[in-house]
Formats: C-alpha cells, sequence, structure tokens
C-alpha cells in the first residue's frame, strides 16, 4: 500500500474515532434531544436505555471527507456513491428525528428516488451470469426494474437487522472487506473505497459492541445497505469471471430477511408487511438466548456473534467457489432453505 493511502487511513481513523466520542459527550453533556432513541416500546427495540442515533450522521460526514480525498488526490470519482448515499442518508435521518412518515408514504419515495437516480446515473448490471436473466437484462424497463428491487431489498434488510448491537455494523464489515479483497486482487480503484469504508465501519462497531454507545439509526441502516449495493454492482460490473450468484450468497441474509418476512407476514400473521414486528430471525434468535441465560445484556450482543459467525461459515464455501455459477446457483437455495430451517427450529424451541 503507497504511503499516502496508510497516512490517510490512520488520519481517517483518529477522526472518526474522535468525531464520535467527542459528539457523543457534546450530546449527552447538553442533554440534548436530538438524535436520542429512548423509544423502548417499538416491536423492533431491544435496548433499555436511551442511545444516541448518531452512527449514520458521523457515518456520512467520514465518506464526505473520503471522496474528496479520492477526489482531490487519487482522481478517482463514483458519481452514483454520492448521489444514492446523500439521498438515502437524508431519507433515514428525517426517521432519526422523530419526523413521523407513513411506511406507505416512505416507501414511494424510496422508489422514487430509485427510479430517478438509477436513470440519472446509468447505473445498471452490465452482465448477469444467468443466460436468461441476462437476455432479460438487455430489455430497459427490466433492468431497472431489478435493480431497484436489489437496493429496495439490501437498504431494507439492513434496517430490520439493525437492532442489536454490532449485528449491522459486523455483517456489513464482513461484506466490505470481501469485496475490498477481490478487487485489490484485481486493481480496481473501487478497493480504495471500499477499504476506507471497511475503516469507518470498524470505528463505529468499537461504540457499538459489545455495549451500545451509540446506533446508526435509520440514515446509517440506509446509508450501509446503499454502499452495499453499489459496491456489490460495480464488484460485479469489473469481475464478470465471478459468479454473480455469487453476490446473491454474500447478501443472502438481508435479502431473504425481508423477502421472508414480507410473505410471513402476509400468509401467516395476516398483518401488513410494512410495519415492524418482534418475530424476525435475531429477533426470535434473541428470545431463545434470553430463556437460555436471563441475561439481557449479554443475550443482546451474542445475537451478533452467533449470526455472524454463522454467517460467515455458510459463505465461505461461496467466496472458494465464487467462479463457479453452477455451484454458486445451487448454494444460494440451499442458504436460503436454511435460512427457513433455522427460523422453524427457533420457533419450536420457544414453543
Amino acid at each position: 500500500m503507497e504511503l499516502n493511502n496508510i497516512i490517510f487511513s490512520l488520519l481517517l481513523l483518529l477522526f472518526c474515532f474522535f468525531i464520535n466520542k467527542y459528539f457523543l459527550l457534546l450530546l449527552i453533556k447538553a442533554k440534548s434531544p436530538l438524535l436520542n432513541d429512548n423509544q423502548f416500546t417499538k416491536p423492533q427495540a431491544f435496548h433499555e436505555y436511551s442511545t444516541y442515533r448518531l452512527g449514520g450522521t458521523i457515518f456520512y460526514l467520514s465518506l464526505i471527507i473520503v471522496f474528496l480525498y479520492l477526489f482531490f488526490v487519487k482522481n478517482i470519482f463514483y458519481p452514483e456513491f454520492i448521489s444514492f448515499c446523500t439521498l438515502f442518508f437524508l431519507l433515514g435521518l428525517i426517521d432519526d428525528l422523530k419526523i413521523y412518515l407513513a411506511p406507505k408514504f416512505r416507501l414511494i419515495i424510496m422508489i422514487t428516488l430509485l427510479l430517478t437516480l438509477v436513470i440519472l446515473n446509468e447505473f445498471y448490471l452490465e452482465s448477469i451470469t444467468v443466460g436468461y436473466l441476462d437476455n432479460l437484462m438487455k430489455i430497459d424497463i427490466f433492468s431497472l426494474f431489478f435493480i431497484c428491487l436489489c437496493f429496495l431489498f439490501i437498504i431494507n434488510g439492513s434496517n430490520l437487522i439493525d437492532g442489536f448491537n454490532g449485528l449491522l455494523g459486523i455483517h456489513s464489515l464482513i461484506i466490505f472487506l470481501i469485496l475490498f479483497f477481490i478487487n485489490l486482487l484485481n486493481g480496481n480503484d473501487i478497493r480504495y473505497i471500499l477499504l476506507y469504508i471497511s475503516l469507518i465501519t470498524l470505528v463505529f462497531i468499537v461504540f457499538n459492541f459489545p455495549k451500545a454507545k451509540i446506533f446508526l439509526g435509520d440514515s446509517g441502516a440506509y446509508l450501509v445497505g446503499t454502499l452495499i449495493v453499489i459496491s456489490s454492482i460495480i464488484t460485479n460490473n469489473l469481475n464478470p469471471s465471478i459468479s454473480s450468484f455469487f453476490f446473491c450468497i454474500m447478501l443472502f441474509y438481508l435479502f431473504f430477511e425481508v423477502f421472508f418476512s414480507f410473505f410471513r407476514k402476509i400468509f401467516v400473521a395476516r398483518a401488513s408487511p410494512l410495519f415492524p414486528d418482534s418475530k424476525h430471525l435475531h429477533m426470535l434468535f434473541y428470545k431463545f438466548l434470553l430463556k437460555t441465560n436471563k441475561d439481557k445484556i449479554s443475550s443482546n450482543y451474542k445475537v451478533s456473534i452467533y449470526i455472524n459467525l454463522t454467517y460467515l461459515c455458510l459463505i465461505t464455501p461461496g467466496i472458494l467457489f465464487m467462479h463457479n455459477t453452477l455451484f454458486c446457483r445451487f448454494y444460494f437455495f440451499f442458504l436460503l432453505i436454511a435460512y427457513i430451517f433455522f427460523y422453524r427450529l427457533l420457533q419450536k424451541k420457544l414453543r
């Protein structure tokens, strides 16, 4: 790694650490209600103390510094990162500021933003290693529909699992590092962005795990989800020898958490799929751990440890055979079956 990259990496780590620490101390000292999460009765809330949703704001400010550095020093510029990240960060920030948006209205805003951003940035999947899909992707309207679905699934999946200390942070760090090493080995410029995003995520985890001093909030969850999708699509486009199903394997948990929950709420719970509940896989696992050891604090962060360790083990075969489309295709569907198996197993344990 070049000397200037090492220096910038160290400066970025220091900046992220100190802005997290002193911004948090400033809000605590001022007893500010701004970005303070003290809503303990929500179905997706599993904390017992007021905690500031600073993660998204600090993550975004750090990203701006990264983009400025890459543009002026490296002459690297990805407009899709800036446009997508800014608008979805702001959309999430509305909720963090406790400005209520009806779920249907928020979904309409998300879809409108996605359609506009994808068209304006001409941001599409250039190739998919699946014959029939590759032909369909040549149809503009299908390609637009497909890529918008990718964003919706992963962004909302990120928001769904952002309820336990370290769960989304560690999960996204694993994904960013996988994408970083893929692009590092192939000499793609996006490796710089992925390296710096990984460093920012690492500092956030320090403040969020095992005990949460700050949360990502909706702004952070939307931002992280957006970064995951953009980075995955660009990596897919830059590395055509890697099976597109490998990226499905890598993102299966975020994707299937939304997909499975959508149909579970409609056909099992007979409820609107747009409203939150406490029946997601990570929530059931928390209840199982709580039933076992009766310790809310340790059960909270152990959810992140066990789920992310299991996730890493499950996707390892996909990493080893990422160039084998046939293997990746069947293994992806195996992972979906494994998710349903674990979900049903937890339901039985909790009865």
